[in-house]
């Protein structure tokens, strides 16, 4: 997370830092699997016969898309930072193609977080962020959005 260190005026401190929760991997991962199983039925259930090519095939291809599929979000999830300083809100997306988007501490008013059960018990959730005149999308499956949240509504206060 060297963005957010990168962009730290004078007398600027961090207070918090996040990313996307690694459940994001959690589809990729199961698409693998169903490869697998998928490529283990075939040579089980049907050795050495036409149809085991059309078993292997449909697993050569749930493989590959999930390969694929869980080395795009392995890049988002490394990619993304969110952070809170004394001063603004930050998000930063992508490499070679930068996206950010700031907001300072004084124009926020409200944060809203959403938490499923599961969202709960494994400390990952979606954050909105108002502020005065704007919105940002909400941040979906960010890691411990409540700290999030605390970081940024302690110092909304302190910087009014």
């Amino acid at each position: 997370m060297a963005y957010l260190e990168s962009l730290l005026q004078s007398g600027e401190t961090i207070l918090a830092r996040s990313r996307p929760h690694w459940i994001i991997l959690l589809a990729p991962i199961a698409e693998l699997i169903a490869a697998a199983i998928v490529a283990i039925a075939t040579f089980v259930a049907l050795p050495h016969t036409q149809l085991s090519l059309i078993g292997y095939g449909i697993a050569a291809i749930l493989g590959i898309g999930g390969l694929l599929h869980l080395i795009a979000r392995a890049l988002t999830r490394s990619t993304t930072e969110y952070g809170v300083t004394n001063l603004r809100v930050v998000q930063k997306r992508g490499i070679l193609s930068l996206h950010t988007i700031e907001m300072n501490l004084d124009k926020v008013e409200s944060v809203d977080v959403d938490q499923t059960l599961l969202g709960r018990m494994l400390g990952f959730g979606t954050v909105a962020i108002h502020g005065v005149g704007s919105r940002w999308d909400p941040i979906a499956g960010i890691e411990d959005p409540l700290g999030f949240r605390s970081a940024i509504t302690t110092h909304i206060g302190a910087s009014k």
